[in-house]
């Protein structure tokens, strides 16, 4: 299949880095954990534009293969995805502000209600619309506490779903899981006939299964590993690449970049590259005197950051790469040897940071649709 442009990224050849997102990794990657959970159904989370990939582009790649059902964090991330899935279902997260309820209505949108007001907003609303009940287990971040799930099933709301999120899935031996689960089950216990779903990409992975009826996996559908320590089980989704612009020597001593944090320890060869804390690479993946920072693939080496990420451009470190003399050399942010949780990791933050935070002036190519 021929590679898909965005429309509204700049050109190659006026871009400074190129990000190419498979939309077949993306595919086989909802289609190995809608395996793992049958017969539970597989959702999709695709909330922050895709985690940065792209509604437009990620939505139809994963309906093709199967996926019925996505999760967004706001009503008008859901009426892009109705518009480009128009017989999904779709839940929207982050409650029931008063003002969205007519797009709710307008699109066909299930809102996931977590508090007594949202309930009660959404039990005004003129005919019988289907909605979801988030009741916190543990979060403390959103949901209705479990002292106020009786109330809320008493009133004349049709919930076909009842949610909860895990605290740290991530971490499977985390005592917090069972008692969530446990948790969950009581409350489970008050709405038989609801469907449920408690878990995230990481709860997929948990020993307990716990999968309810319907799983929303988000992270590792774009290739984070829900499963930190271990082998990622899932297939890199994006990559990021940068011409080199420009290539100097400095000697052993000399300064690099704001504030001269990094001092080169030798002889040392630079390479500019036109990435920066603009384009989304995180500033904290500075390397100084002090702390090593980010790296780069070039010519299949890893070469460290050589000083502060400035809003357009980054210093590598290419001493140990002839090659990135040569005219049209590039280097690699993000591939099958730098992921997302790589660069996270040596950014001070998490993989999901990274994703969401890939930048409009990338030139953007779609590859396996």
């Amino acid at each position: 299949m021929s590679d898909v442009i965005l429309s509204s990224s700049p050109a190659r050849e006026t871009a400074q880095a190129s990000l190419t997102i498979d939309l077949g990794a993306l595919a086989a990657n909802w289609a190995l954990l809608a395996a793992r959970v049958a017969p539970a159904e597989c959702g999709a989370v695709v909330k922050a534009d895709a985690y940065g990939i792209g509604i437009e582009a990620a939505v139809p790649a994963l309906a093709k293969v199967g996926c019925k059902t996505f999760f967004v964090a706001h009503a008008s991330e859901g009426v892009r995805v109705r518009t480009t899935a128009p017989q999904a279902t779709i839940y929207v997260l982050n409650g029931l502000p008063h003002d969205s309820v007519a797009t709710l209505l307008e699109h066909n949108l299930r809102p996931v209600l977590g508090s007594m007001e949202n309930v009660g907003l959404w039990q005004n609303v003129p005919g019988m619309r289907a909605c979801a009940l988030h009741v916190d287990t543990g979060m403390n971040r959103l949901g209705l506490a479990p002292s106020d799930v009786a109330g809320a099933l008493g009133k004349n709301i049709a919930i076909d779903l009842l949610m909860t999120h895990f605290v740290s899935s991530e971490e499977d031996e985390d005592p917090l899981n069972d008692i969530q689960i446990a948790r969950f089950a009581s409350i489970r216990a008050q709405a038989p006939h609801a469907r449920t779903s408690l878990a995230n990409s990481s709860g997929l992975f948990l020993p307990q299964k716990p999968y309810g009826d319907l799983v929303r996996p988000g992270y590792a559908l774009y290739g984070g590993n829900p499963t930190p320590g271990l082998a990622n089980p899932m297939r890199a989704v994006v990559s990021l690449e940068a011409p080199i612009l420009q290539v100097r020597s400095i000697e052993g001593g000399d300064k690099v970049g704001y504030n001269a944090q990094w001092t080169a320890k030798r002889r040392t060869r630079l390479a500019t590259i036109g990435i920066g804390y603009a384009d989304g690479l995180p500033r904290a993946a500075m390397a100084t005197d002090m702390r090593s920072g980010g790296e780069a693939m070039v010519a299949g080496v890893r070469c460290p950051f050589a000083g502060r990420v400035s809003m357009d451009l980054t210093v590598i470190d290419v001493t140990d790469v002839p090659e990135a003399a040569l005219h049209g050399a590039s280097a690699q942010l993000l591939c099958e040897d730098i992921t997302v949780d790589d660069l996270g990791l040596r950014s001070a933050t998490i993989g999901y940071e990274i994703l969401t935070r890939l930048g409009a002036r990338y030139h953007r190519q779609y590859v396996g649709g």
